[in-house]
């Protein structure tokens, strides 16, 4: 059965066809996960409401309906508010031999709630973690699955080159993790942005910075200029990421005073100027 489902991927039988997938959402990572899809072989459709052109290489579906019918693996990359909607409108036009996998960041508790939806209609539901910013790495970023469907995905992924680790059976176990990934790493971008800041105002910025780079390691510079250049960018985004990860300390019962200012001054990069 695996050795059927990992040729199929790429059309390696003769007279089969690329496995076709559903990528529902084409915002930054939706649009690089489907492009690169494309480009390894497989058969991509994409929906998006708010996106009127998919990119090359990928067709354009009406809606989510559309796009996941037929598919073997449905990816959601809609963004946590739109996480219940696009699944509910998938599940009722997907085959019940599908995967769905939601991408998207949300808490544990979310990823349960929606793995027990997708139970109810039989399809097969994988909660998966994305390590890190997708623009960097693309299709290779790193990914942590979780759900009862884990190890089918990842069976599928690693067919394809692309990095990704069980941790779990349960739908919410990735999600966790990343989001304690996030504690720290949001935590270090408002570490370094408030010492770059204050090492602006004495003209100690290029020191700062090599400072901070040095005690990041070889890839040190790169780390602190994205850091510096994608923070104030998606600091909303980035904000409701960190709510989700404050919550799930809370369920922990672990105290969250750096998560706490680090919520607070993302809200602060958020707001627009009012200048």
């Amino acid at each position: 059965m695996l050795a059927t489902i990992l040729s199929t991927i790429l059309g390696a039988t003769e007279g089969s066809v690329p496995m076709r997938v559903a990528v529902l959402g084409l915002g930054e990572a939706g649009s690089i996960y489907a492009a690169d899809l494309a480009r390894l072989g497989l058969s991509v459709t994409a929906a998006d409401p708010l996106v009127s052109a998919a990119p090359a290489g990928v067709r354009s579906a009406r809606d989510a309906g559309a796009a996941v019918r037929g598919a073997a693996l449905v990816l959601s990359l809609v963004g946590g508010s739109a996480a219940d909607s696009a699944l509910a409108e998938a599940l009722p036009a997907m085959e019940r031999t599908a995967i769905f996998a939601d991408m998207n960041t949300a808490g544990p508790a979310d990823k349960r709630r929606l793995a027990k939806c997708a139970d109810e209609q039989g399809i097969a539901f994988v909660d998966v973690a994305i390590l890190a910013p997708v623009p960097r790495s693309r299709v290779q970023t790193p990914l942590a699955l979780s759900g009862s469907a884990a190890r089918e995905l990842h069976a599928i992924l690693a067919g394809l080159g692309i990095p990704a680790a069980v941790v779990g059976d349960e739908a919410g176990v990735a999600a966790g993790l990343k989001l304690l990934r996030s504690v720290f790493m949001k935590g270090l971008a408002a570490t370094v942005l408030e010492s770059v800041a204050a090492a602006r105002a004495v003209g100690a910025e290029d020191w700062i910075v090599e400072q901070i780079a040095s005690e990041l390691g070889p890839a040190g510079h790169s780390v602190v200029s994205r850091i510096l250049e994608g923070t104030p960018v998606h600091a909303k985004r980035r904000e409701a990421e960190m709510d989700d990860a404050r919550s799930f300390l809370e369920t922990l019962g672990v105290p969250h005073p750096m998560t706490d200012g680090t919520i607070q001054w993302l809200h602060s990069l958020s707001r627009p100027d009012p200048g």
